[in-house]
């Protein structure tokens, strides 16, 4: 299976393994289809693990001196708990999966049109964005959603990938050119895989889609899916993304699929295929990906599912960062990228401010508890800048500048999991050779409450630390006496403590 629900990833553990102790194995598929992950306890006390692609419905014909290429699966082992395991994932991935043209590049600070305006919008709308944006030290606008074709909710347009002039009141490059006056690059969103029904699209090629002969078609977010085990579909959009991408000076591009497969058929493959069909879907789509990344290597593709539906490994080799979710609550991102920590990188995942009251839950949140969820990624905003007063444009400035600064520490930094969400609060650490950032949320206050202490790990025990306040600590102290946290107020209560190695300094132990 391959779905929001299911990562191609899994750990076996020992009964009393801990983050810090016990062993542990991890699994990872370098995949993004329909997959199998199989763990059986024999009467021995054996366990044997499986995982590759889906056998259900699966298979393949060869013919003499054909061969056949099966998906790669990456094994680790710990014997030092889980975050020595997530360490290691972090550093395969880093070093032998994201692009390496991307692994020193500095990632923008975008902000996002979807929460700001949805389908509804204009040239002026998106302009008005761009300027404010531009005036709150952001460096990037991403055009989402209905830029394109008759666009305007999502029931129609799908698939029809001209620009429409009408609703930008020009061409694309016109408008590109104006928010690059303002300051700002550009990126837009596509959804290359999905159909609307009510598209011309559609209407030339209705065999240009998955489905089951004599039943009619299977529809997720009034969407079908493109046929991507035809070459001349693969062809078409290879055509049109690329002339997109030649023709405006676009520097990020938003990959999404938003539904799952479900008419496992494809008129353009004989029957004997058809249990072909999932695999060679995932081909096309990686065909696809390595044209477009080849043809224009300094584009930055960022794919997305929704909620993180095709977050895995075998993206990762085209896209060196993903949407982890449609929810962008804080409180609910504090546990997706918990879950998510255990194999990813934080610099490989999309995380982004957005409005209070949240779209998705309706909690209302401080910008600071926001940003405190989203700064451990790749950071942005999905919210309305017209919505803002003075005061939150000035502390967003602030909150870009301390990201920019900290967005070293945590693309190449450790990171360590130092809660779980189910303790009451979630806090993590990054830290590097220079410098720590201990960050998270504490979901409520109790009152007359001693202040908390956290250790944290991976530090020199001999080197001196030292945060914003002047207090001064060793490696050692910090790891076994702990770090007093700031005193917290209120629900889902931001911390975020910086501290600095420091030289030739006597330590002060903490209180």
């Amino acid at each position: 299976m391959i779905s929001h629900q299911q990562n191609p990833a899994l750990i076996l553990t020992g009964p009393d393994t801990t983050e810090t102790s016990g062993w542990a194995v991890g699994a990872m598929l370098v995949y993004s289809g329909s997959f199998q992950a199989q763990a059986e306890l024999d009467q021995l006390g054996q366990v044997r693990l499986v995982m590759g692609i889906n056998p259900e419905g699966f298979s393949w014909k060869l013919a003499p001196q054909e061969s056949f290429q099966t998906p790669e699966a990456v094994l680790i082992r710990s014997d030092a708990g889980l975050e020595t395991l997530s360490l290691r994932f972090h550093q395969l991935i880093r070093d032998r999966l994201i692009p390496p043209r991307f692994r020193n590049r500095p990632r923008p600070v975008l902000i996002n049109t979807w929460e700001a305006a949805y389908f509804n919008f204009d040239r002026k709308t998106i302009l008005d964005i761009a300027s404010q944006a531009a005036d709150m030290d952001i460096d990037l606008l991403v055009l989402d959603d209905g830029w394109f074709g008759s666009r305007n909710s999502d029931n129609a347009g799908l698939g029809d990938w001209e620009v429409n002039e009408e609703k930008l009141e020009g061409s694309l490059q016109s408008l590109i050119e104006k928010v690059n006056a303002a300051g700002l690059d550009f990126g837009i969103w596509i959804e290359p895989e999905m159909v609307n029904e009510d598209s011309d699209l559609y209407r030339a090629h209705p065999d240009w889609v998955l489905k089951a002969p004599g039943r009619g078609p299977v529809r997720g977010r009034n969407q079908l899916v493109l046929d991507m085990t035809n070459p001349q579909v693969v062809d078409h959009l290879f055509q049109v993304f690329s002339g997109l991408l030649a023709d405006n000076h676009i520097t990020y591009v938003k990959w999404d699929m938003n539904r799952s497969l479900a008419d496992r058929h494809s008129d353009h493959l004989p029957e004997d295929r058809q249990p072909e069909v999932h695999h060679r879907y995932m081909l096309g789509v990686y065909g696809l990906l390595n044209r477009l990344t080849d043809a224009f290597p300094d584009v930055l593709f960022e794919g997305c599912s929704g909620g993180g539906g095709r977050f895995d490994a075998g993206m990762m080799y085209y896209t060196p960062q993903i949407w982890c979710s449609d929810d962008t609550d804080p409180h609910e991102r504090t546990f997706i990228q918990y879950g998510t920590s255990f194999f990813y990188p934080p610099d490989t995942m999309g995380s982004h401010v957005s409005a209070s009251p949240n779209h998705q839950t309706g909690r209302r949140t401080t910008l600071e508890t926001r940003a405190a969820a989203a700064i451990p990624g790749t950071f942005g905003y999905e919210l309305d800048p017209g919505t803002l007063d003075n005061l939150e444009r000035e502390e967003i400035r602030s909150l870009n500048r301390l990201y920019r600064e900290l967005q070293p520490l945590i693309f190449h930094g450790r990171y360590y999991r130092l809660t779980r969400p189910e303790q009451g609060l979630a806090l993590w650490e990054i830290a590097d050779e220079d410098r720590i950032l201990v960050q998270g949320l504490v979901y409520d206050t109790e009152p007359n409450a001693l202040r908390r202490r956290i250790r944290l790990r991976g530090l020199d025990p001999e080197a001196v630390y030292e945060d914003r306040d002047q207090g001064r600590y060793t490696g050692q102290s910090l790891m076994t006496g702990g770090l007093l946290l700031p005193a917290t107020s209120g629900s889902d209560a931001p911390v975020m403590v910086v501290l600095h190695r420091v030289k030739d300094a006597p330590a002060d132990q903490p209180d």
